[in-house]
């Protein structure tokens, strides 16, 4: 940060004139300061001033947004290096990251609608599925049987109400990006046993990489505004969800725990074994705070990891690693597990640490460049990050089935494929496979939208004895193509490939050119 000041001087960037009023002399640690606090008087008044632009509701709205950036622009000023010193980072004790087994192994007791009772499913539903080249939420992409992640979502917790006559609601996070869409679906739900609720992410400026002050002109989102605002990151749920009054009502109706994850990761259920663990916890040691791990594999290197740091169980980003050790990161073999983003925590400890300003996360500065060229920068934080702050937190290392995260189009394949059996709405491995790993998938640039793909695939190969498929360049699949072993399907540009129906491929290569043609 320091760095930063003084280069915006030294390429003589706009900033307000310094005053040393009040300032002792000390060289370098008076001048940072004298720059943060004109910095941060600069920004507070931009923010005046956007606010000037907005009436009535949307005013109190965007105060309540900029309080919270405020803070965490205020933070970002005071950053004085790598969030981490390596050398304090040691593995977690044993007894701070159960295996799953071993909470499996306890019986579970007849009153589990009690605990459910005390249970609200989150789902973060704040992503667009622009990645997957749809317009709207990325929750409302269809991933099986024309279900979308939504539908699966509110099919998994009516079959829990339903089953233990349970009142289990859902809360979704939305963003200003995926709001107006989302309310409009919800009233196909309205027969369903789930109650709904939503509440909005925060909105918060971006800012300007050279001045630090907002891109912004007025409130409004459109126009030149269309790019200039951002949702910060899952870490904002905890101010939002307590600023929305929502958390104050469920705690009013008994609800004590939230079961929190990405609504595209179609291995989040919730998991009755993990439930009745945190609520049979003793009331001195209750547990606030679980959050689920994995094993890791080479394709998580970048997944973030618990550590023990400072007497605290503590989440470890890639950003947050000093250069110089990030190959020791990404190493499976020193850190082991990573954050599935599976996390339950309890309302009440969410409460407790919003009134005290005790909710700790590390800022994550992502750069991005607008449409026009403009480079900006925005600050967000992760919800996992918060766990050093929770009393008793936990890690479960979990199977690798309650991770099933639907990024790109090839794990779209995979969850839509014979894999997978679907019931109730939840996604299990077929019992027909023989191998409980999860092939490797990796579709070429003609696959990379969602509309493309359905057009290259008549159907869906079968795909239980798969290990590996690659596939690149110009090419469809016929109806019952069976994919076994190792498959390698490569179209040279300006070359197209037509893999007929019925074909059988087992640990081929296919590459050149080869067209079926009606006649």
């Amino acid at each position: 940060m320091y760095y930063l000041l003084l280069q915006l001087y030294d390429r003589g960037t706009k900033l307000p004139p310094l005053s040393f009023k009040g300032v002792p002399n000390g060289g370098m640690a008076q001048f940072q300061e004298v720059m943060r606090q004109q910095l941060e008087t600069s920004m507070h008044a931009e923010l005046e001033k956007l606010l000037d632009t907005a009436t009535g509701v949307d005013k109190e709205v965007s105060r309540k947004d900029f309080d919270g950036f405020k803070k965490l622009f205020h933070r970002f000023l005071q950053v004085k290096g790598p969030s981490v010193d390596w050398p304090k980072i040691h593995r977690p004790p044993e007894d701070s990251i159960q295996p799953y087994d071993k909470i499996a192994a306890r019986p579970l007791p007849d009153s589990l609608a009690d605990s459910l009772n005390k249970l609200v499913v989150v789902k973060l539903n704040g992503g667009l599925g622009t990645s997957m080249g749809c317009k709207g939420p990325k929750s409302l992409i269809s991933v099986r049987n024309e279900n979308t992640f939504l539908d699966l979502t509110v099919q998994q917790i009516e079959h829990l109400n339903k089953k233990y006559n349970t009142d289990v609601p859902l809360v979704l996070m939305n963003s200003f990006n995926t709001d107006e869409d989302t309310k409009k679906i919800l009233q196909k739900y309205t027969h369903h046993r789930v109650k709904i609720h939503t509440f909005n992410q925060s909105r918060y400026p971006r800012i300007n990489k050279e001045s630090l002050l907002p891109v912004a002109t007025d409130i409004g989102m459109t126009g030149e505004n269309a790019d200039v605002w951002y949702p910060p990151g899952h870490g904002d749920i905890y101010a939002s969800f307590y600023n929305s009054g929502l958390l104050d009502q469920l705690i009013t109706e008994g609800k004590e725990y939230i079961f929190v994850s990405n609504i595209d990761n179609l291995g989040a259920t919730v998991d009755l074994n993990i439930l009745h663990h945190l609520v049979s916890q003793p009331n001195g040691k209750r547990c606030e705070f679980i959050m689920e791990v994995t094993d890791k594999t080479r394709a998580d290197v970048k997944g973030g990891t618990l550590i023990q740091y400072d007497n605290k169980l503590r989440l470890l980003e890639i950003a947050q690693v000093p250069k110089a050790h990030v190959d020791e990161f990404k190493s499976v073999t020193k850190f082991k597990i990573f954050n599935t983003n599976n996390l339950w925590i309890s309302l009440g400890a969410i409460k407790r640490l919003q009134e005290q300003n005790a909710m700790d996360m590390e800022i994550i500065v992502n750069p991005k460049t607008l449409d026009g060229g403009q480079n900006v920068i925005q600050l967000e934080t992760a919800v996992g990050a918060a766990i050093k702050s929770f009393d008793n937190a936990l890690g479960i290392n979990v199977p690798r089935s309650r991770f099933l995260p639907v990024k790109t189009v090839s794990d779209l394949l995979l969850v839509m494929s014979n894999l997978y059996s679907l019931e109730a709405g939840s996604l299990t491995m077929s019992q027909k496979r023989e191998f409980p790993t999860t092939p490797h998938v990796k579709l070429g640039s003609s696959f990379t939208k969602v509309q493309e793909y359905q057009t290259r695939f008549e159907s869906i190969p079968d795909m239980l004895e798969l290990d590996h498929l690659t596939v690149s360049g110009d090419v469809t699949f016929g109806k019952q193509v069976s994919l076994k072993g190792t498959v390698i399907i490569i179209a040279n540009h300006g070359d197209r490939i037509d893999i007929p129906a019925g074909t059988i491929l087992e640990n081929k290569i296919v590459s050149g050119n080869l067209r079926i043609l009606d006649h």
